[in-house]
């Protein structure tokens, strides 16, 4: 009876935990799915949005309804030696960051003076991080043109040093994630890149 019992409980732990896993496969899918989506309708809102700069009279009529109330488009963020292209939007809250790299609003937009600073998640677009290096380039391509950057150093900080947010040896671009990028649950430390950019801006 008690052999019955426990090959009972073995039975239903089992198929808990196979359902768990199915569950868990489908949420992937799901926010990959939903992310993959807004990165490329992202990318034609900002192809339009570069295009309206050079001609202010193109409608913008035929974009992608669900874009043209959400979230404000700031540009497409790329590290060519890493093959890392990711579409960054204005505000970094977690619906944000599940779609794309978010611009912390508190700092100044690429195009303005300051240290333009953009956070994402350590597993899905900024994990290519792990690999960057001083002296890599950064590219922001923006309605306002397309500005490159120099990295000058990483760094790891504790979630609360907000210092990295300021200009820094001219700093004008700084990447945050989390660290370390194989921890698993919410990472005790963030990831720091800075960048310094370049004098002239290409339009």
């Amino acid at each position: 009876m008690a052999r019955r019992f426990l090959l009972f409980v073995l039975h239903g732990l089992q198929h808990a935990a196979f359902l768990a896993g199915a569950a868990c496969i489908a949420w992937v899918f799901v926010t990959w799915k939903e992310a993959t989506f807004f990165q490329l309708y992202a990318r034609t809102e900002l192809h339009q949005l570069i295009n309206d700069a050079k001609a202010p009279e193109t409608s913008l009529s035929y974009l992608p309804a669900p874009l043209r109330h959400i979230d404000s488009v700031v540009g497409l963020l790329t590290v060519p030696r890493l093959s890392m292209s990711v579409i960054a939007v204005d505000g970094d809250d977690d619906r944000i960051l599940r779609v794309a790299a978010g611009h912390l609003r508190d700092t100044p937009l690429p195009w303005q003076e300051g240290n333009a600073s953009f956070a994402g998640h350590r597993d899905t677009f900024f994990s290519a991080l792990r690999n960057l290096r001083a002296g890599d380039d950064i590219e922001i391509a923006t309605a306002h043109g397309i500005f490159r950057y120099h990295v000058t150093r990483t760094l790891i900080v504790n979630p609360n040093d907000l210092s990295v947010l300021h200009p820094f040896d001219n700093t004008a671009l700084t990447l945050i994630t989390c660290y370390p990028f194989s921890y698993i649950g919410d990472a005790p430390q963030r990831f720091i890149v800075q960048a310094e950019r370049e004098a002239e801006i290409a339009s």
